[in-house]
């Protein structure tokens, strides 16, 4: 085919967070986990496209909901030329034979209870594309491409007889029997001895040559994505950060969070020394995003236009908060943290009987005392009724900008 073979554009998943019914009922906007929002990209037929990033930041879900696995919450994901986000169960059913998904933990992806055999030669069955004869060939010489041999022998194993590459090449081979076009592999080596992860790669390459194959990569292993992948895509919260040719972004990262990502590469040389960025802080809440730039709290050149907001203040003061000098003076100060109020542009603290201005010139020290940017960031500081607001200046997501070979979500560039 001349134009991409899948593309996703604005695709975002949300998950509602369990509350008791009663709340959930009287809350205006129930919250949500955002753990994919407007994520955008295309693979072209024989690529293999990486999606980086660390645990939880989202890279499973795109897989999965590009699959269809789970439905989106909004997006179009286009594969072939179809739009399949909005199709009937019956309707995709035929099209699910052209894209498949090798799963992280081999020993969960096979029924303990169906034979290996049995489990490969399943999805010709699902499909009806096969006889139980047919399909049983099918599966034996499939087992052989992988490295299953005597395929014979292991056809009747169970997955408990087996290692975990063996299973490994297992799942591998399930996906493979229906002779997909797009192939989403969900951290296939990273359940494996360092030992078995390179053949396992190989193996893949090999497969993708001879069947022509599209993969979706997703890893958090940057050295891997380096070994196989044509291009990447650097997630961080739910969002891609940066994304372009493999080489490219591994010669000169653009992002700070990919500077850092791969800053903390470590080199097998004690003679050469990397000048590490390591980001401060922990991952933001997913259900209460950072505006702006999402790594903009833990970036070491962050900038007021970045997108800093009342929670960032808030958080300032939930760090002070483990000290139990530093929280004795801000209760003191300012009251009790439960009482505050942090917003998308405010923190709400409620007045206390005594001086205001007491209160204010705290939070001015306490704005010295975190990121210039954020201290720059702020519009004002005033009382407004009974209540001392804090008050951001208001930003906006940055999107993704073309920067030379690549895009970057950074308003730096």
């Amino acid at each position: 085919m001349n134009g991409p073979l899948l593309e996703v554009q604005g695709l975002t998943k949300h998950f509602p967070v369990k509350l008791p019914f009663l709340q959930r009922v009287f809350m205006k906007d129930p919250p949500v986990v955002h753990a994919v929002d407007d994520v955008s990209f295309t693979l072209r037929p024989g690529e293999i496209f990486g999606l980086v990033g660390e645990s939880g930041c989202g890279k499973t879900t795109v897989g999965r909901t590009v699959l269809r696995l789970l439905p989106p919450t909004s997006g179009t994901v286009r594969f072939g030329g179809v739009d399949i986000t909005k199709l009937k169960e019956k309707e995709l059913r035929p099209i699910r034979k052209g894209m498949q998904i090798i799963f992280q933990d081999p020993h969960a992806a096979l029924n303990p209870a169906m034979s290996i055999g049995q489990g490969i030669a399943d999805p010709l069955l699902i499909h009806e594309e096969a006889t139980e004869a047919e399909a049983k060939d099918a599966a034996l010489q499939i087992m052989t491409e992988v490295g299953l041999s005597p395929a014979e022998q292991l056809y009747t194993k169970y997955p408990g007889e087996l290692s975990g590459g063996q299973k490994q090449r297992a799942v591998i081979a399930r996906a493979m029997i229906l002779k997909p076009k797009l192939v989403v592999a969900d951290e296939p080596v990273a359940m494996l001895d360092m030992s078995i992860r390179a053949k396992i790669l190989e193996l893949m390459l090999d497969l993708k040559t001879k069947y022509g194959l599209t993969y979706l990569f997703i890893t958090h292993d940057l050295a891997t994505a380096k070994f196989i992948c044509d291009r990447i895509a650097i997630m961080y919260l739910g969002r891609i950060v940066e994304v372009g040719d493999a080489k490219e972004i591994y010669a000169t990262p653009k992002h700070p969070y990919t500077q850092a990502l791969l800053g903390a590469i470590p080199i097998p040389d004690p003679d050469r020394r990397r000048f590490k960025t390591l980001p401060k802080g922990e991952v933001p809440d997913a259900i209460h995003p950072p505006m702006g730039c999402r790594f903009h709290p833990r970036c070491p050149v962050a900038t007021l236009a970045c997108g800093w907001e009342g929670h960032d203040l808030f958080d300032l003061l939930e760090r002070r908060a483990l000290t139990p000098a530093l929280a004795a003076e801000d209760s003191r100060l300012l009251g009790p943290l439960k009482k505050m109020r942090p917003d998308r542009n405010t923190l709400r603290i409620p007045v206390r009987a005594g001086d205001p201005a007491a209160m204010m010139s705290h939070v001015k020290t306490l704005l010295q005392q975190g990121p210039d940017a954020m201290m720059q960031a702020v519009h004002s500081i005033g009382v407004s009724g009974d209540e001392l607001v804090a008050e951001f200046n208001p930003s906006e997501d940055p999107g993704m900008r073309r920067v030379g070979d690549r895009e970057v979500r950074c308003v730096l560039y």
